[in-house]
């Protein structure tokens, strides 16, 4: 093959060589990948192209193809030279396809995917399910009458606001009801509703996960609803679980200061004491804290709490805390006494049933 620094080689020769190192980097690349926004775009067959165009691209200067003689040779016998010329290739090209990654308006990848939203969910029930708008009115009748909305065929055709917040919250589960699915998300369900209203939707979601044997990820701030709906809990803090157990082990063995700090402060009708507030105010996950984030309103922290983030101790096959209070080298620290008082009163109410066993 001849040399790149040939001051006689023609463009024609040019393209012929540009031919034959395609063929050579096609066959030595597996993939060129690049990135973008968390995204890996992979350029396997079209590298060949890519390199003839890079090539053709080149003004045929004497300056580049002293450049490229200084590099090395490229001759068939020297596959060493070979191979770092096509190293020197593929490295320009990468570069020019990060060059125009970088220059890309981010914008339109977010509106086209925030347009393509209503698009899907127009097209939803197409994808999901074929049925005519008379299956599709008899279905929503169905669902609504499996979630208790009573005289559903006159409430078919009312809107939003002729249905109190209950009844509300009911067609919202009908909706998450209508694909089948095997998992459905609770996120707040009870906010902004009274305590009988509650009631009712918590013995609802309890009945569709019996009857459709459902799992429900259940998200909540209200400790009382966890106690009566989950079978495992995990509490998290600065968008990270801290400690995760079942029903038993978060309310009757907590281990986490968080969790501490929440039953100290979750009243009941026998509380007699002040209830205890958490002192300070959240981290700023737009600038996450060092360490553990719950460290500077952690009356039990230590100096490693804010240097090094801790990471889940297993304190029973069916119990994790991460907190450093659990490492070996730890002093030992009990609960607070609001936190064995509510243990206790809990106990005393339900008799000590609910163990672990």
């Amino acid at each position: 093959m001849e040399r790149f620094a040939s001051d006689s080689t023609s463009p024609s020769e040019y393209r012929k060589l540009a031919k034959q190192l395609s063929q050579i980097v096609s066959g030595n690349i597996d993939r060129l990948s690049i990135s973008k926004d968390s995204l890996a775009y992979t350029f396997e067959t079209s590298i060949k192209a890519a390199v003839e165009k890079y090539l053709r691209a080149k003004k045929l200067s004497r300056k580049r193809h002293l450049s490229a003689a200084d590099r090395a040779f490229l001759e068939t016998a020297d596959l060493e030279r070979c191979r770092a010329n096509i190293v020197l290739i593929v490295k320009r090209i990468i570069e020019a396809y990060e060059a125009e990654v970088a220059t890309e308006d981010k914008c339109d990848y977010a509106e086209s995917a925030i347009a393509m939203v209503d698009h899907l969910k127009l097209q939803a029930s197409k994808r999901i399910y074929r049925v005519t708008h008379t299956m599709a009115k008899a279905r929503a009748i169905e669902l609504m009458e499996e979630v208790g909305i009573s005289d559903a065929r006159k409430r078919y055709r009312q809107y939003p606001f002729q249905f109190s917040g209950g009844m509300r919250q009911r067609i919202v589960i009908a909706i998450a009801l209508a694909a089948n699915p095997d998992i459905i998300i609770c996120d707040e369900p009870t906010t902004a509703l009274d305590v009988t209203i509650q009631a009712q939707i918590l013995d609802l979601i309890n009945k569709l996960k019996r009857e459709r044997n459902l799992t429900v990820i259940f998200i909540t701030h209200d400790l009382g609803v966890v106690a009566n709906m989950a079978d495992n809990i995990a509490v998290m803090y600065a968008g990270k679980i801290v400690e995760y157990g079942t029903v038993y082990d978060v309310f009757y063995e907590p281990a986490h200061p968080y969790t501490w700090a929440l039953l100290s402060s979750m009243p009941d009708l026998d509380t007699k004491d002040k209830l205890e507030a958490i002192p300070g105010t959240p981290p700023n996950m737009i600038y996450p804290p060092k360490g553990d984030a719950f460290a500077p309103r952690n009356k039990y922290a230590m100096q490693i709490d804010f240097e090094e983030e801790p990471p889940m101790f297993e304190i029973s096959p069916t119990h994790r805390a991460a907190t450093w209070l659990l490492h070996p080298d730890a002093p030992k620290i009990d609960p607070p006494k609001a936190v064995t008082d509510r243990i206790a009163r809990m106990k005393k109410l339900t008799g000590g049933i609910g163990s672990n066993e």
